[in-house]
């Protein structure tokens, strides 16, 4: 997710937007009625209306029910007005406020498949300042012509359809979404564009996804867009379409972009394996605010401001949340607790071709300046069940981020390479198959061949850096010492004779120097150094 991203930068900082509601954020504890519920399917079916600044229509939520239910609980802000619910074709009464959706049965819902169907409208809550904050943007491009943007994140899908709100449980079947809008304009979606049907004034467009998805991602954008095409050969050699929606007064920049999201999406591969949605399409589309990662359509709006790295114009905006493609979107934490995963995961992968085109100097360089900008004022992982907007901080980019540079070192540049990939790319760390911390440690410590839960337990638990003693003995003896971590790592340490790699312990190492040792110099971990 982008919330304040500094360009060029490996840090990104923290929204000042807070929400006043639990009802207005993702996650948390997960209601007993919503525990029982298995999410296969979205159908949203909707009519856009620019004049009012409301929608109209339905969503269908296919579930596979775990146990009999006499109350269904969606979610849904109460922006949103609910006219009628029916359950496999039958209506049902309901009441809806504090943002959810109570549906009391009149009979038994037995174990199985279901099928409810929620119709609903309203105006969904406008966003202030997004992507900072969620909802949705009307406005119109510099000809005149209407723009819609959605921004979802923070809130999850409920901002403007009936959803079962948790990171747990993703449509395992994937979305269909039925967006009708004035016939002058083009509805970009996720996964594959199944048809447009016109109608008088209107124009209905059918997008579907047949992958997994999370709710935040089930958007859709509306604008005077033109489709600039072109394809890849992924890695594996499949014919990757790429597609970028972008507004018709821009088209003809939208090639240069496409280029480089092609790039992106070859450097991305080489590290973590095939673009996970090879099936459906690469997207972009054009949007007012900055960006945000949405699952084969990622919004952009850098407003084609690009830097160089290895001499190349690279655009770190449109980088950074394709990168959430893998980490968020293919590998997603089951809990918010674990935001880490989607975002330091992804802003680790940012210096990648830093390292690839400028070298490893430049690469370790861009970490030494990226410690400046962590906070350490509280734990990246705050226990369980923790929503959103409670588990985000700004240092879930850049310690996290850090951290992952950090395993890297510990690793061994090998190893650690191909233990990433392997998470991006193992079938029960992907897809439907979410994750939490702890498995994520286990996975690395298994690949390391002995526990890394303390080094885990000590950046991503704890607000506390790597403490690191150095004590003289005599005029060429220091003894080296790691003061608050059970667990032996390699540490550089720079002596009058050069860099000696060393195996640094909680019970001490000596070392032979004519001058004071430096302990990391460059700056592999966040550490603070102790001198007696």
């Amino acid at each position: 997710m982008l919330k304040l991203l500094q360009i060029g930068a490996l840090t990104l900082g923290l929204s000042a937007f807070i929400f006043s509601t639990k009802a207005q954020t993702s996650g948390g504890k997960l209601k007993p009625e919503q525990a029982i519920m298995d999410v296969r399917h979205y159908t949203l079916t909707l009519n856009v209306d620019f004049d009012k600044k409301a929608i109209d229509g339905s969503t269908v939520i296919d579930v596979i029910m775990e146990k009999p239910t006499k109350i269904l609980l969606l979610d849904l802000l109460d922006s949103m007005k609910v006219s009628a619910v029916t359950l496999n074709g039958k209506k049902e009464n309901f009441d809806h406020k504090n943002g959810l959706i109570n549906i009391s049965l009149a009979k038994t819902l037995p174990a199985g498949k279901a099928s409810i169907k929620v119709f609903y409208g309203g105006s969904p809550r406008i966003a202030k300042r997004p992507p900072w904050d969620d909802g949705f943007t009307w406005t119109s491009d510099s000809t005149g012509h209407p723009w819609l943007a959605i921004t979802a994140e923070q809130t999850g899908g409920k901002i403007y359809f009936p959803s079962k709100d948790h990171p747990s449980d993703e449509p395992n079947e994937g979305a269909d979404l039925i967006i009708t809008v004035p016939k002058d304009l083009v509805v970009a979606g996720p996964g594959l564009l199944k048809g447009v049907t016109k109608k008088g004034a209107k124009a209905t467009y059918h997008w579907q996804t047949k992958y997994s998805i999370n709710n935040y991602s089930i958007l859709f954008n509306v604008g005077d867009y033109k489709v600039v095409s072109s394809s890849y050969k992924s890695v594996v050699g499949r014919n990757v379409p790429v597609q970028f929606y972008v507004l018709r007064e821009h088209v003809d920049k939208g090639q240069h972009l496409v280029d480089m999201a092609i790039k992106a999406a070859q450097s991305k591969e080489k590290y973590f394996g095939e673009y996970p949605w090879a099936k459906e399409k690469l997207g972009l589309v054009e949007t007012p605010h900055l960006g945000m990662e949405h699952q084969t359509l990622n919004a952009y709006g850098n407003k084609f401001r690009y830097t160089k790295v290895g001499g190349q114009d690279f655009d770190w905006l449109m980088f950074h949340e394709f990168g959430h493609e893998w980490w968020g979107n293919k590998v997603t934490a089951r809990d918010w607790a674990d935001y880490w995963i989607h975002e330091g995961i992804d802003t680790y992968s940012d210096a990648l071709p830093i390292l690839d085109l400028e070298g490893r100097q430049a690469y370790i360089d861009r970490f030494k300046k990226s410690a400046f900008g962590i906070q350490h004022k509280q734990p990246i992982i705050l226990g369980k069940d923790i929503d959103e907007a409670s588990a985000y901080n700004g240092d879930i980019y850049s310690k996290g981020g850090y951290f992952m540079h950090t395993l890297h070192y510990v690793m061994g540049d090998t190893l650690f390479f191909k233990t990433l990939k392997g998470l991006a790319t193992d079938p029960q760390f992907t897809y439907d198959h979410q994750n939490v911390t702890d498995e994520v440690e286990r996975y690395f410590s298994k690949a390391y061949g002995k526990s890394m839960k303390p080094l885990f337990d000590l950046f991503l638990r704890t607000t506390n850096k790597l403490e690191v003693s150095v004590k003289q003995r005599s005029a060429d003896k220091y003894f080296i010492r790691l003061q608050n971590i059970d667990m032996d790592l390699p540490l550089d340490v720079t002596t009058d004779a050069g860099v000696q790699h060393i195996a640094a312990t909680s019970k001490g190492v000596t070392v032979t120097s004519k001058t004071m040792p430096v302990i990391d110099a460059d700056a592999w971990y966040m550490k603070k150094v102790i001198y007696e």
